[in-house]
């Protein structure tokens, strides 16, 4: 990913960032959206065309700051959800216990909860930014509690998670149920919609407001993104869901979460097989540059 270093023969983790990939799809829900896991390979493959170079923030190249490897992929079992789930899991702690800024690729969006309690098991209180268009916190999918519709539902109870101090952004249209904003609230958790977000008149400052809650009265703070925040006019490799943020509106936030202080994101629900021209896996490598470039400039890399 983005001219790393080879890891996946090594433990010796000796660089700044680490790149893994978690090619996993579990249930398919409605509406048959489906080869999300080949999003790692192709994202990997979209990033070669680009450099770590920003002129538009000041001139910033991140590799001058912060050196990457890439540990490679999670090996998902296809034929057992519970069992992959406990793969990503064991993966990750590990990777955690690195102490490195950690950057995942997924794949769905149920690899967040294994990630995320990986986290916890390391002795952290977590915050979480989770910017989607769904909540992704139903009780289960026909039976399914790791569906890719479940993922923070799991991890309003996972203990080491501060419910109050996780935040669901960009919350939009009608494929979300009212027993998910109902279980949100249930839970503590922060529901802010597109309209917050869009009737805001300083972005930067409100992304500033999004972190000082999920910061609270927590260790560390993690960013979890969807593609499908952003408009499918801006992501034709992800589910139709209009009303979203623009790249610029998302970019903008997600370095200005950055310069406050993450300790790692994964950025899922790519789907390379719906998009001829690979828009939406080529956004990634430009949306972690940004986050590695608030990181930089916030002096998180020192």
């Amino acid at each position: 990913m983005l001219g790393a270093k080879n890891l996946t023969e090594t433990d010796d983790y000796n660089t700044d960032v680490l790149f893994y990939g978690v090619p996993w799809e579990a249930s398919s829900t409605w509406g048959d959206y489906t080869g999300v896991e080949l999003g790692p390979k192709q994202i990997r493959l979209s990033s070669e065309r680009y450099s770590t170079y920003l002129p538009e923030l000041d001139h910033i190249n991140v590799e001058d700051h912060l050196s990457f490897g890439d540990v490679g992929d999670v090996a998902v079992n296809p034929h057992n959800v519970p069992e992959t789930v406990g793969i990503i899991e064991q993966f990750t702690e590990k990777l955690w216990n690195s102490g490195k800024f950690l950057v995942g690729i997924g794949g769905d969006h149920s690899v967040s909860y294994p990630i995320v309690k990986a986290l916890t098991n390391t002795g952290k209180k977590v915050g979480i930014i989770h910017l989607d268009s769904h909540y992704d916190n139903y009780e289960d999918y026909h039976g399914d509690k790791y569906a890719r519709s479940t993922p923070f539902k799991r991890l309003y109870e996972t203990e080491g998670v501060r419910n109050e101090s996780l935040i669901h952004a960009g919350i939009k249209g009608p494929r979300n149920k009212p027993e998910n904003g109902k279980a949100a609230k249930e839970a503590g958790a922060v529901t802010l919609t597109i309209n917050d977000i869009r009737e805001q008149s300083d972005l930067k400052a409100y992304a500033n407001e999004i972190y000082d809650m999920a910061a609270k009265d927590v260790d560390v703070v993690y960013l979890t993104i969807c593609s499908d925040v952003l408009d499918f006019a801006f992501n034709p490799g992800g589910p139709v869901d209009g009303n979203g943020l623009n790249s610029y509106e998302l970019l903008t936030m997600i370095y200005e979460f950055g310069k406050r202080g993450l300790c790692g994101m994964d950025y899922v629900e790519v789907y390379p097989m719906q998009d001829a021209n690979q828009n939406s896996a080529h956004f990634v490598s430009t949306a972690v540059l940004y986050v590695l470039a608030g990181h930089i400039d916030g002096g998180h890399h020192k």
